[in-house]
């Protein structure tokens, strides 16, 4: 069953972000909306100075923002220093909650399988020989579970989600819809007939607590050891994590990046969308990796890094891209000419 949560007073809300009320504490909010299409019962936020204009016509029933900021709206304000992070806060109190179904009748499961306490298992779901289940544990309609899988409480999968076999995942985890968790490894060896041999991928996959992987995104399992996945980190939708990728705690990833096998990539990173990364290199803790960046050597300094050239009209693109083919032999002659 599914429900919306109820209304909140506005001084509840104050008291649970720790924020400064200015205005009405027993104004009913029932939910959240942009400062362009709030009604008088929903609350926005401001926090980026791009939406400035919608500020002072806003008709949200309160706003939350910063000091500086506060004196452009002239209604009911929550006032503090990270209006972004308590909004986020905030979300799951109008999200909507989930309470146990139960196990449906169409759901398979296998021998010598544990289930915890109030699990709900949706219908057409498969759960293999051996599989752990925790408390309060939420599979959504058309997961496969393969043999040997363990999964800590209160995690969330969604419809359709793959997870094979030995695959570990942890507490407090979100799964969303399409993501295959434990799939080989891209190995092959390059055969005398000319062919390729297969190396069947003998690790696992291992998912830390409070960590959310996006929908259609694939982590595939160790070859030998195991692909790992830290605390806290969050992963985008379609993202592609080789074997043996290590991502430490607290890192984040947007979408369509690539991390090919046996990187190893630092804790508190945040690495941008359409990112390439190649094989079996270190990246430190702490590093900012912008969109479409292509890394070809491990990163041992923590800061930002780019590459690529970013777009302009066609014409001026053309003529920087001749020129840039034209740098190694412009890079020779400036040498010669300092050795003459």
């Amino acid at each position: 069953m599914v429900t919306k949560t109820f209304s909140y007073r506005l001084g509840e809300i104050a008291e649970y972000i720790q924020a400064e009320l200015i205005g009405d504490p027993e104004l009913r909010i029932e939910g959240l909306n942009t400062l362009q299409s709030a009604t008088g019962k929903e609350l926005s936020f401001f926090s980026n100075q791009a939406y400035q204009q919608y500020l002072s016509s806003s008709q949200a029933g309160a706003v939350i923002l910063s000091e500086q900021y506060q004196e452009h709206f002239a209604g009911n304000k929550l006032v503090i220093n990270d209006p972004y992070y308590a909004f986020a806060c905030l979300t799951s109190w109008y999200s909507l909650t989930r309470k146990s179904e139960g196990i449906h009748d169409t759901a398979c499961i296998g021998q010598d399988s544990i289930l915890g306490a109030d699990v709900s298992i949706a219908p057409n779901v498969v759960i293999g020989n051996d599989v752990s289940i925790g408390n309060q544990v939420v599979i959504g309609p058309g997961c496969v579970i393969g043999d040997g899988v363990s999964i800590g409480d209160n995690t969330v999968l969604y419809g359709n989600v793959s997870v094979y076999e030995n695959s570990q995942i942890g507490a407090h985890v979100i799964v969303h819809s399409q993501a295959v968790i434990g799939s080989d490894g891209f190995g092959f060896a390059k055969s005398p007939a000319g062919g390729w041999q297969k190396i069947y991928q003998l690790g696992k996959v291992v998912i830390g607590d409070h960590v959310e992987v996006g929908a259609g995104t694939t982590i595939d399992r160790g070859a030998l050891g195991d692909t790992i996945i830290g605390y806290g980190v969050k992963l985008d939708n379609q993202i592609q994590i080789a074997h043996n990728v290590e991502i430490g705690d607290y890192t984040a990833i947007a979408g369509a990046t690539a991390i090919a096998g046996s990187t190893c990539i630092g804790k508190h990173c945040t690495i941008a969308g359409a990112v390439g990364i190649v094989g079996h290199l270190n990246i430190v803790d702490n590093v900012h990796i912008t969109a479409m960046t292509l890394v070809t050597k491990s990163i041992t300094a923590p800061g930002s890094y780019s590459a690529g050239t970013p777009m302009n009209t066609t014409a001026v693109w053309r003529k920087n891209a001749a020129r840039f083919n034209q740098l190694d032999d412009i890079a020779r002659r400036v040498k010669k000419l300092n050795k003459d």
